[in-house]
């Protein structure tokens, strides 16, 4: 037995080693951390339990059967952030770079597998070359049994919670037994964190899931890379022009944040994982509240402006309303002109979203309808209470807009919040004008509480262009235009009409 023992620490050993020390100190003078390296900042200390730790590839061309590293290029097991459940895999670019084989997608399938059983997050930590090209269609196979089950996995099936009852009647089941029989094993939370390449058909699996997150300067993400661009449109572009993170957390909106280095990302990481549920069958986490909830805030009196198209910080009304001021903003250099995250109020977590008055003064267009969608489809999964914050003249007008569909993509903000059946807080702030007044989490759509800033305007539009409207023939005489002017302010850019009718 003795050797034995010693047989496996051999192998256990070897196995750390990944692709050897050459290649782990190859990673560091990138600035990376290894697999392991990064699970261990990742994760509680002694927490993390490796599974298939001496799995390897079968392949036998190209003399790939001489060719075996124990793990197969990915580390995966669970373990726990500040005492809370999670299933991890983190792939070893030392490792034949990281790239994925049969053995290496069976690997992260039987995590997400696992997870869907228990009702678990998964959190993959993505730094891969893409499809073993030695492996050919296994390869290939092995994204698709990936991607099969992130779509499983995936908090947009409302179907399911309805099935087990709580949309219905608000009550909870933790049998995570009778989520086996309905035709995802359960819906979890899925977070991908890119820290390295990740290229081809590798992208796709992060795209599925509900968070993206990103490394600057070490990591990038694009279905085609620089040399096929230059092949085929003859553009020159580099690695991190054409999808390093500050493309994707700013320009495509495909990365959700972008951190500094690998340590800054998993520590966020860690911070981020505290705001969210395990499966959409458990209650978010809940922390001790230190900040009362009957604290008066006297600064708020002054932080609209008197002046009606002066802009202001919606940021600042974020944090004060919140715990401790705690913001997790997400896509935050990503169309601006809406925010979204999470924060808590007595020691529960909430989602925020709120127009921005300091980006294209707080109007809706496509990037922040679509924005604040997928997160209000977010939040309705895992029963996540909404705040929302409006200050919104209208739709952002202009044959850009038209043309790239702001009709559509505007829709889909109108209907996240139609369906979205958590509890929904709204207050208007400033402006609230037109069409954007309804999509807002307006009491049609069935907000549950719909409050008003004493000075709030809500109409179709600004009293300005309503009279140059409804007044056509008096345009020019200033005087009377005035009058009219002030008329229709004293009669609709006020919340008290908006009162009357209980809206």
């Amino acid at each position: 037995m003795q050797q034995i023992i010693e047989e496996l620490e051999r192998r256990r050993l070897a196995a750390e080693q990944g692709g050897g020390q050459k290649r782990i100190e190859a990673q560091h003078a990138k600035g990376k951390l290894t697999a392991r390296e990064r699970i261990g900042v990742l994760l509680d200390e002694n927490s993390f339990e490796e599974w298939d730790v001496f799995v390897e590839h079968r392949c036998t061309d190209f003399d790939m059967a001489e060719k075996t590293v124990p793990g197969d290029g990915v580390v995966t097991g669970h373990g726990t952030i500040n005492g809370r459940t999670v299933f991890v895999f983190s792939q070893d670019f030392t490792v034949f770079g990281g790239s994925l084989s049969e053995a290496h997608a069976g690997k992260i399938c039987k995590i997400l597998d696992h997870a869907m059983k228990v009702g678990a997050p998964v959190i993959g930590l993505n730094d891969s070359g893409g499809a073993r090209i030695q492996e050919g269609i296994d390869s290939l196979a092995g994204y698709a049994e990936v991607f099969q089950r992130n779509v499983l996995a995936s908090g947009v099936i409302p179907q399911i919670s309805m099935i087990m009852g709580h949309r219905s009647t608000g009550a909870r089941t933790h049998d995570h037994g009778d989520l086996r029989n309905v035709l995802a094993s359960g819906v979890i939370p899925q977070i991908s964190m890119i820290m390295g390449p990740c290229a081809g058909g590798a992208v796709y699996s992060p795209a599925i899931t509900d968070f993206v997150f990103m490394v600057r300067n070490t990591s990038y993400m694009f279905v085609t890379g620089p040399e096929v661009v230059k092949t085929v449109t003859h553009e020159t572009v580099t690695h991190e022009e054409l999808g390093g993170a500050s493309t994707h957390s700013s320009r495509s909106g495909v990365a959700d944040g972008a951190f500094d280095n690998d340590i800054d990302a998993l520590l966020n990481l860690r911070r981020f994982f505290d705001f969210l549920p395990l499966s959409n069958m458990a209650d978010p986490p809940e922390r001790e509240a230190v900040d009362p909830a009957d604290r008066v805030e006297v600064s708020l009196d002054s932080l609209i402006p008197d002046n009606p198209n002066k802009p202001y910080d919606m940021h600042e009304l974020i944090t004060k309303v919140l715990d401790d001021g705690d913001f997790f903003e997400l896509k935050p250099d990503y169309a601006g002109n809406i925010i979204t995250g999470f924060g808590r109020m007595e020691g529960l977590t909430v989602g925020v979203v709120a127009n921005q008055p300091m980006v294209l003064a707080g109007c809706l267009d496509i990037q922040s309808s679509v924005k604040a969608a997928r997160f209000v489809r977010f939040c309705d999964a895992f029963s996540i209470p909404i705040l929302t914050f409006v200050d919104v003249p209208g739709f952002l007008p202009g044959t850009a807009q038209e043309y790239g569909g702001i009709i559509r993509h505007g829709a889909k903000l109108l209907y996240a919040y139609a369906e979205c059946t958590v509890p929904k807080v709204t207050v208007i702030t400033r402006k609230a004008y037109g069409g954007a007044y309804d999509v807002m989490a307006s009491k049609h759509l069935r907000g549950d509480v719909n409050l008003a800033w004493p000075s709030a305007e809500i109409a179709v539009m600004g009293p300005k262009g309503a009279v140059e409207i409804i007044f056509r023939e008096d345009i020019g005489d200033e005087e009377k235009i005035a009058q009219r002017t002030e008329e229709y302010r004293q009669k609709f850019a006020n919340p008290f009409v908006a009162g009357h009718r209980g809206f």
